[in-house]
């Protein structure tokens, strides 16, 4: 099966790694392992069939204490999706998995970098995320 879109370019959109002050610091150092990932992927049509898709990575804590630190990166790729496609279901599926399965690699090394660049330990994504398992998850709710 030949893939339905071409990956034109991706960059990183923005990329934030916020920690007040060294008690913080300190305090997130230890507790880092209590930090959820989040995922929130967006998208953009422009024009000729060309689309800006943004997969917002954010690390955070839930907790209540108020020592936190906050990590975020935003990805933005730019696909070009194949005349064939017509069907919405279709374009959301390409979208939200197969770009996703595509540029997730390299989006998950630059955030473990940003965290280790940041002074935190390195932090390894332990669970490879399966975008086609939460896209059936997100279409039966």
């Amino acid at each position: 099966m030949s893939e339905k879109f071409k990956i034109i370019t991706e960059f990183v959109k923005d990329l934030s790694s916020e920690t007040p002050d060294i008690e913080t610091y300190l305090y997130v150092k230890d507790y880092l392992k209590n930090y959820n990932l989040n995922i929130d992927i967006t998208s953009l049509p422009l024009k000729n069939r060309l689309i800006e898709v943004n997969t917002k990575l954010s690390f955070t804590d839930k907790g209540n204490s108020k020592k936190k630190s906050n990590f975020e990166i935003t990805y933005a790729t730019i696909v070009k999706i194949e005349e064939e496609v017509k069907d919405k279901k279709e374009m959301e599926k390409i979208i939200l998995c197969e770009v996703q399965n595509k540029i997730f690699p390299n989006l998950e090394k630059i955030f473990e970098n940003l965290l280790k660049d940041s002074g935190y330990p390195i932090i390894k994504i332990e669970k490879k995320i399966d975008f086609e398992k939460l896209y059936n998850q997100q279409r039966s709710n």
